[in-house]
């Protein structure tokens, strides 16, 4: 397993990552929304990996939903880093992590882009559930 650190800037959000795989076998994607855009955000995960949000407080991220409001971007509260996103369904939680929030800058592969607007809401669930983080722990 490869451990990656990260967090947001005041350091109120902290993140860990386990990847079953070494950083440079993966390629971060670029969401090409205007949200994911306009933060630079680049996305890591791993279908057989997990990932960990360790909060300040209970209160310490801000969740904004957009386009079709199926999954959660999340930001620091304070300092306003866009950290990643996540998706619950049936008790289960998938998240992501923008590479640009972790502290080490491991040697990733090419970015990839990706348009996630292309997809329906079915569409869009399924690539999570196939893609994203299946272990997520958020807690304070």
């Amino acid at each position: 397993m490869y451990q990656l650190h990260g967090g947001c800037h005041c350091g109120a959000v902290r993140l860990e990552a386990q990847l079953t795989r070494a950083p440079g076998d993966f390629n971060p994607r670029a969401c090409d929304c205007d949200f994911c855009r306009k933060h630079g955000a680049a996305y890591l995960s791993d279908p057989g990996g997990s990932l960990a949000i360790l909060l300040r407080s209970a209160d310490q991220l801000r969740r904004y939903r957009q386009g079709n409001e199926l999954a959660e971007m999340l930001l620091c509260r304070d300092c306003g880093v866009l950290l990643g996103a996540l998706y619950a369904a049936e008790a289960q939680v998938y998240g992501v992590v923008n590479v640009r929030a972790l502290d080490e800058a491991p040697a990733f592969g090419a970015q990839q882009p990706v348009s996630p607007r292309k997809l329906d809401a079915a569409g869009k669930i399924r690539r999570w559930r196939e893609i994203w983080f299946p272990q997520v722990i958020v807690r304070s």
